[in-house]
């Protein structure tokens, strides 16, 4: 099992910044023995379905949503399996509530992958 956890949401008007953070624990000791690989940010509008924003791999590749691209950027603390993602120039068509996933690694290539609780970020006009 592993524990995901976002953190940073809020309020901002539009132009502004937010930096989003999400860490990924094991909660076992069978569990620790799997690495995180991928992380990403998803993120859901009212009456919408959860699109994909950002993710990284383990190595550093990142791919980014076209809605995003520029004005978002993913990172991430492999030490500490945490991914953060600083969004500049918000629109109000950023309101959502943003997901955090990571994805555990099993034997034979096997990907399990882990939701956090999400987070709501608003923007206003």
């Amino acid at each position: 099992q592993v524990r995901v956890e976002e953190s940073g949401g809020g309020r901002v008007q539009a132009g502004g910044t937010l930096t989003l953070s999400c860490s990924a624990a094991s909660t076992t000791a069978a569990s620790k023995r799997f690495r995180i690989t991928t992380m990403a940010w998803y993120r859901q509008a009212a009456g919408q379905e959860r699109e994909l924003v950002a993710r990284i791999t383990k190595e550093g590749s990142t791919d980014y949503s076209d809605s995003v691209k520029g004005r978002f950027a993913i990172s991430r603390d492999n030490a500490k399996d945490t991914v953060y993602l600083r969004m500049n120039s918000l629109k109000p068509d950023d309101t959502a509530v943003y997901y955090c996933k990571a994805d555990q690694e099993l034997p034979h290539g096997l990907l399990l992958p882990y939701w956090g609780q999400g987070t709501q970020v608003s923007v206003s006009s």
